[in-house]
């Protein structure tokens, strides 16, 4: 049996990754800080799918953190076939009134800690001839994000890096995918401390995170570099910026996002 390893694998994405590669028969290596949603979603999932799940409780934001999970892994023998680079979040507010602090964890996690994971494990997926890697980015990533600057610019990085690394592997097994969803519903916009008045008034436009799983797993089967889940307005706001001056999107979206 091939075996996924998904990072922030405690709530939203994660978990419905790992919901879906279990269905799918596929043994699961659950990586998060949440040692005790980790447990209980292990255990639930080991009573619904014939699989074995390894827990690796871990925060991703601390220095060295992607080569201890990648030691762990290779202390207990286990090969990783799928890699899926969830774990990040994001930081509501005008960049010079939010916590620095937060902002270089941010980065660490977002960038860092993804870079990492993906230099350890794509290596020996390469060695075997196989491979999947999937890291997420966002509908963020495609342009200036005025009040989530340094959020947008790591997943600008994302799914740069992410397309750049599908076109070195082409000719492989090895896919690459750049998962950039919308606004979805997980736990995003309260850990980014939105305003409760700006997610009341926008979370009927959100998609399940079960959707964003089920249209990464398929581009994923295409060989896609990336993917953008969700409605049309999704669409609309990657492309907006082919079709107008990058001064005038970011003013737009400054009036959007303003508190």
């Amino acid at each position: 049996m091939k075996t996924a390893l998904i990072t922030g694998a405690s709530s939203g994405i994660g978990t419905a990754f790992a919901q879906e590669l279990a269905m799918r028969q596929i043994n699961l290596i659950l990586v998060a800080r949440s040692q005790n949603k980790l447990y209980q979603l292990a255990e639930k999932l080991q009573h619904q799918a014939p699989i074995k799940v390894e827990v690796i409780v871990q925060d991703l934001a601390e220095q060295q953190a992607a080569k201890k999970v990648y030691d762990v892994t290779a202390e207990k023998g286990l090969s990783v076939d799928f890699l899926v680079n969830n774990a990040g979040f994001g930081d509501y507010g005008a960049f010079a009134q939010r916590e620095l602090p937060r902002q270089a964890e941010m980065i660490q996690l977002n960038i860092v800690a993804l870079v990492e994971l993906t230099h350890l494990f794509l290596s020996g997926m390469q060695q075997r001839g196989t491979g999947n890697i999937i890291n997420v980015a966002s509908i963020a990533g495609f342009q200036p994000l005025p009040y989530l600057s340094v959020y947008a610019a790591t997943k600008a990085f994302v799914l740069s890096f992410s397309e750049a690394l599908w076109a070195e592997n082409q000719g492989t097994d090895i896919n690459i995918l750049a998962l950039c969803p919308g606004p979805t519903d997980s736990n995003f916009f309260k850990v980014a401390d939105f305003p409760d008045s700006f997610t009341n008034k926008n979370n009927s436009g959100f998609t399940s995170a079960k959707e964003v799983v089920k249209n990464a797993l398929k581009a994923l089967e295409n060989r896609k570099s990336n993917t953008v889940p969700g409605g049309l307005s999704n669409q609309f706001i990657v492309n907006s910026s082919r079709f107008l001056p990058r001064e005038l999107l970011v003013n737009v979206i400054e009036k959007q996002f303003r508190s």
